[in-house]
């Protein structure tokens, strides 16, 4: 029982250590009074190639960053839970190779917001689920089929604005990483009649809301990322950042 304490205890920690960071990112720009857009990630530029890194830990308001919160925390509790032995390297190459892959392919634009990493845990704990055939992570890949399936649209270029690309990279990524890792991590179970102790799973609960992050060409002058938000789709999905200093005259 201590141990399945632990276990949760620190699968609830770790993700939430990481969306604390994305609050405290924008906290700062905020009440700093900072534009943090220039920091994220602009395709096929040597400036954007720190945006690899930095593009995930900016969001242009609140809500966006709302938006992203709660999928961050969920998927990424299940994913500490289940794949412990191997999150923080899911983590790492999901992160990374979303970043490469919008820098590479993208279009000309400041992509900012984490919602690519939300696409990317929840492809990798789908495939997981259906690489490894264990029934109990399959029940997993339904269960998160079951909450976020209607958001793969978001790899679509559907809506003038969005990062479609940034979604689509992250899905990539989750499923080449779920591939990679396919013979690591958990082991199927082996059940023997008569022994029920060990073939209960932990119920997953809580309504979640959809990823959020939304786009705005580069090549446009508006600069109101935040404010206008009444016409936008309910999957408003990866922020583009338009420097003042753009603005013309």
């Amino acid at each position: 029982m201590r141990n399945t304490t632990s276990k949760l205890f620190y699968s609830i920690l770790y993700p939430s250590v990481f969306v604390a960071l994305l609050w405290v990112v924008r906290l700062v720009e905020y009440y700093g009074h900072l534009e943090l857009g220039w920091y994220g990630l602009y395709p096929r530029t040597a400036q954007g190639l720190t945006g690899i890194l930095t593009a995930p830990l900016i969001h242009a308001d609140v809500n966006h960053l709302y938006s992203n919160s709660i999928p961050l925390l969920i998927l990424g509790a299940v994913m500490f839970y289940f794949y412990r032995p191997i999150a923080f390297q899911v983590f790492f190459w999901v992160y990374i190779m979303t970043g490469i892959w919008v820098w590479v392919a993208a279009r000309d634009a400041y992509h900012i917001g984490a919602s690519g990493l939300v696409y990317g845990f929840l492809t990798f704990l789908f495939f997981s689920g259906v690489f490894r055939k264990d029934t109990r992570l399959l029940a997993i890949s339904l269960f998160v089929t079951f909450l976020y399936g209607s958001t793969m649209y978001g790899v679509l270029p559907i809506t003038k604005g969005i990062s479609w690309e940034s979604h689509l990279m992250g899905s990539l990524a989750g499923l080449v990483t779920a591939y990679h890792f396919r013979k690591e991590g958990p082991l199927p179970r082996k059940y023997d009649l008569g022994d029920d102790d060990e073939n209960t799973n932990p119920d997953l609960e809580n309504e979640i809301e959809a990823p959020t992050d939304v786009a705005m060409p580069a090549e446009e002058t508006n600069t109101n990322t935040g404010d206008d938000t009444s016409h936008q789709p309910e999957l408003n999905l990866h922020y583009t950042f338009v420097p003042k200093e753009k603005k013309e005259e």
